[in-house]
């Protein structure tokens, strides 16, 4: 393990920046004062700072050398800022202050890995480029990476490429996993409405009862992967919600139904929401029904880049050692709104190992706490990683 002497330095203050983060968690558009913390840290730092890209995003600009002029020496690091809502029950001593929101998917330990780095490269001043920090809002459902790309991101801030991370609960501290190509899916949602005729529930055949359509849609939905998809695609339908009734003898007259889909091709999802429209007007027909789908593409798959995975490869390398990093891993079916940037610019996105053992809460848990071991192990990566792409000339 290479922990760099000034992230090793900084550790007790990381720490505390990520426990006053994870206290005081903002959700969506409104980490305004998860912001101005960020925007003050990296400011004490002696970088230009910028503020208001999708309202709340932050970018520190650190440039240094001769090669501070061009986008082919410029990268972007970024980590996210907003918090879930979810009712904490870590236990922690610096557990959410306020209550139903919480840092329940590690980004305080993000945006604290990020700054941890930014202090450190200040520090160092080895580079011949510019880096950009990106403390990007709303990944969790709003999609903040795609507005700050919308509001000009890589226009203000020319970069080459673009590099992300996240905790990864389900590896064990100390190690890496990255690959070309698929590493997690797209995030679609469905809405199914169907309207039959209420009735009293002792005469159902003065009616037309939406809950049968709701009872064999739901089955025939799962025939979708099943039986269409090629067996070596992927792909995921699920129906999360059920609504319909309002009490015991009564026959609604509407029923809805929302889901998620997931997949990594473009294709399939094509092919998913095709086949979710015909079944849905297959079945509403069957039983002399009418229904409407709203189907929406939330998040495209995050797709890494060839050239960038390898260079995000060998910076791991560097920190923890080619055993601890793995090269291939199974892709999964979560989606991470870090693939808008990756739409734009060629770039890579790492899991980073924080697992305490079988038992560590997963991400989105409410007992979930991010890993505070791996804060250095982080932030050496993304300063190896800047250094190595941005070498100092001799």
């Amino acid at each position: 393990m290479t922990i760099l002497p000034e992230i090793a330095a900084s550790v007790p203050e990381m720490n505390e920046w990520r426990h006053h983060i994870h206290a005081h968690p903002e959700t969506a558009f409104e980490e305004t004062a998860t912001a101005a913390f960020v925007a003050d840290k990296l400011a004490s730092f002696g970088l230009e700072v910028h503020t208001g890209l999708a309202k709340t995003g932050v970018v520190g600009v650190l440039r240094d050398g001769d090669g501070t002029d061009s986008a082919s020496s410029a990268i972007g690091l970024r980590a996210d800022l907003d918090a879930l809502h979810v009712h904490e029950r870590s236990g922690v001593p610096y557990a959410s202050r306020h209550e139903g929101r919480m840092h329940a998917c590690g980004h305080d330990g993000h945006t604290t890995m990020l700054l941890g780095a930014a202090k450190a490269m200040a520090q160092r001043k080895r580079l011949d480029g510019t880096v950009y920090f990106i403390f990007q809002p709303a990944e969790e459902n709003e999609g903040g990476g795609r507005v700050m790309v919308e509001e000009g991101l890589f226009a203000r801030f020319p970069m080459r490429a673009v590099y992300g991370m996240h905790n990864w609960p389900r590896l064990p501290a100390g190690t890496f996993a990255m690959r070309p190509g698929p590493l997690m899916g797209a995030y679609d949602i469905f809405e199914i409405i169907v309207t039959g005729k209420g009735a009293h529930a002792a005469m159902a055949y003065t009616g037309k009862d939406p809950m049968l359509f709701a009872a064999q849609a739901i089955n025939a939905l799962q025939t979708i992967v099943a039986r269409n998809l090629h067996p070596q695609d992927a792909g995921v339908v699920s129906v999360t919600q059920v609504h319909g009734g309002d009490t015991w003898n009564v026959i609604p007259q509407e029923v809805v139904l929302r889901g998620t889909v997931r997949a990594f091709k473009r294709e399939v999802q094509d092919l998913i929401e095709q086949r979710i429209r015909g079944i849905v007007a297959g079945v509403a027909a069957t039983f002399d029904m009418s229904a409407t789908v709203r189907y929406e593409r939330r998040y495209p798959a995050l797709v890494n880049s060839e050239a960038e995975t390898q260079h995000a490869i060998v910076a791991a390398t560097a920190v923890v050692g080619a055993t601890n990093v793995e090269i291939n891993p199974t892709p999964e079916m979560g989606s991470e709104d870090f693939a808008f940037m990756l739409q734009a610019k060629p770039g890579c996105y790492v899991w980073l190992g924080a697992g305490r053992g079988a038992d560590t809460p997963n991400i989105h848990s409410p007992q979930y706490d991010f890993n505070d071991d791996v804060l250095p192990i982080g932030a050496s990566y993304w300063v190896t990683l800047a250094e190595q792409q941005l070498a100092e000339r001799p």
